[in-house]
């Protein structure tokens, strides 16, 4: 008994030992990775020629690449390839508890027409997301990613008639995760298409991420003849959903609710699974140890043998 309670104590300390050394194993990682990402400022140009992103103060970008990695590789995301790069805080990285960021990407979908966008009831459109995010569930599991649930509003939607842009934020519950994640929602509309700006936090950076908002829905400036005040009904494409179908999510149909973006999925299990491994060492020994019984028992067992016969 001595032996069992002796060995149960040395196991603990080892669990809390191999914890403590994965931390600092990771910390070292953590900033390995955040030295590797390469961050600019200033004016940035988009691939589809019509618009520019003017990093606004406070931010860095991260091109379409190392955000793909990040979001993809670091946060455990399933791909998505028409990102075009993130702006990140600039007193933050990618790799710390309390790192987020603003995802950006361009969908040329046509001209969105906003006649609805007074008369949507958003409580209404709460329930219908919520049931499609459920119905999607099953999608999600089967590919290998946690289930996602939305909680409600973070921000109720809005849409600003005079800056054509519509905002929202989703509080999104994903998996068994203690801490719910904030999806924070900016659409700014074009002539011919939009630019989607998904801020992608935890929900205790809600106020920052608010107070980021105006600088944010600035930084996107659509060139001469792009502008939403630019279409023309005889020659451009009119959309096929409304603000309504935006924030319901209806025009993410080709990929599903995937579009909702988790954060920190893949580095949290990353740290659990390295600190399993020792404890799965400590246990079980190396993997080519071979049990064999000690010495005094092999010639007991020897000398019996020999009386017996």
């Amino acid at each position: 008994m001595k032996n069992i309670i002796t060995s149960l104590l040395l196991f603990l300390a080892f669990i809390s030992t191999a914890f403590s050394q994965n931390q600092d194993s990771l910390e070292l990682d953590y900033e390995k990775i955040e030295k590797s990402l390469i961050y600019k400022i200033g004016k940035i140009e988009f691939p589809s020629g019509n618009a520019t992103l003017n990093v606004p103060k406070g931010f860095k970008f991260l091109d379409a690449k190392q955000t793909q990695y990040v979001l993809k590789d670091l946060w455990g995301n399933p791909e998505d390839t028409t990102v075009l790069g993130s702006i990140v805080p600039d007193n933050k990285g990618v790799m710390n508890e309390d790192s987020w960021l603003f995802v950006i990407n361009y969908q040329e979908d046509g001209y969105v027409k906003d006649d609805d966008a007074q008369d949507i009831n958003y409580d209404d459109l709460l329930k219908e997301i919520q049931e499609d995010m459920r119905k999607e569930n099953p999608e999600r599991t089967k590919q290998g990613f946690d289930t996602a649930e939305l909680v409600g509003w973070a921000s109720k939607p809005f849409y600003d008639g005079k800056l054509k842009v519509l905002h929202w934020a989703k509080e999104i519950k994903f998996g068994n995760s203690k801490d719910n994640t904030l999806n924070y929602d900016l659409r700014v509309l074009g002539r011919k298409g939009m630019y989607n700006i998904s801020a992608v936090a935890s929900m205790q950076e809600l106020a920052e991420v608010k107070a980021s908002i105006p600088n944010v829905i600035n930084s996107i400036q659509f060139k001469e003849g792009n502008t939403y005040f630019n279409f023309d009904e005889d020659t451009d494409t009119v959309a096929a959903w409304t603000i309504g179908g935006l924030v319901a999510g209806k025009v993410l149909a080709k990929v599903g609710l995937f579009a909702v973006i988790a954060k920190f999925g893949k580095v949290i299990f990353i740290a659990l699974l390295a600190a399993f491994a020792g404890a799965k060492k400590f246990i079980f020994g190396k993997k080519d140890q071979v049990l064999t019984k000690p010495k005094e028992d092999e010639e007991l067992a020897e000398e019996t043998k020999t009386e017996e016969e």
